[in-house]
């Protein structure tokens, strides 16, 4: 593990170099592509966690589960200093700790395994109400989910028991590439808050604008924000 004294961060102008430094097959460069944005404001400006927290009862909870697109997950983790820049070079490969799905175990940071798609918004729904629970109001609870992804029953679950249940600290960032396969009548936004959320769209390249959507305030219901992006093929 990288100490504090030795780590070193880096900038959003590095996280292409970092990209390029993961080789491999299967590397689903454009649903990377598509997520970097969000996951940089969401690490550099909205996240209360680091590397010295990822074990902090106290800190955010960010769950990745877009299955796809890895690669800009772990750019911006090493970036950030939670994983060694020198673990890139191994993405994908037999005995490398990046897998094309983050294993909880093997990533710091990383607070599920992922990789099945539409298991963490609910994930995310457990994870508010055991915080809750446990009387914790201050870490907030982040998914990343793709528009595709939301085809998945399960997400529709989490969504609506979410909405009727006003889980405040939960957050979701859907990420519209337009890969649907059918799309939702009225967009994505309008599914979310027929189900009681506070719901934002906009760029998803635009950093301002995601800063605004991600810290807007949203008492007593859960929150969503639909970061458009270019379209994609995954």
């Amino acid at each position: 593990m990288t100490t504090t004294a030795q780590r070193r961060t880096y900038g959003y102008a590095d996280l292409s170099r970092l990209i390029s430094a993961m080789t491999g097959d299967e590397k689903h460069g454009a649903a990377a592509t598509s997520t970097l944005d969000v996951l940089w404001v969401l690490y550099d400006r909205v996240l209360r966690v680091g590397p010295d927290t990822v074990d902090d009862p106290g800190r955010d909870r960010f769950l990745l589960s877009k299955g796809h697109g890895p690669m800009a997950y772990y750019a911006v983790l090493a970036a950030k200093g939670f994983v060694p820049v020198e673990w890139l070079g191994g993405f994908g490969q037999y005995g490398s700790r990046l897998g094309h799905h983050p294993d909880r175990l093997l990533v710091p940071g990383a607070e599920i395994g992922s990789g099945s798609l539409g298991h963490g918004l609910p994930l995310a729904v457990g994870t508010a109400l055991g915080l809750r629970a446990q009387g914790r109001v201050e870490p907030a609870v982040w998914a990343l989910v793709g528009d595709a992804e939301l085809d998945e029953g399960s997400n529709h679950e989490a969504i609506a028991f979410a909405g009727a249940t006003g889980i405040e600290r939960l957050h979701t960032v859907v990420v519209d590439n337009m890969s649907a396969t059918y799309g939702r009548a009225g967009g994505i936004a309008a599914r979310f808050d027929a189900a009681g959320w506070s719901t934002l769209t906009v760029d998803g390249r635009d950093h301002a604008a995601l800063y605004e959507a991600f810290t807007a305030p949203h008492p007593g219901r859960p929150h969503v924000v639909v970061a458009r992006v270019e379209p994609q093929l995954s």
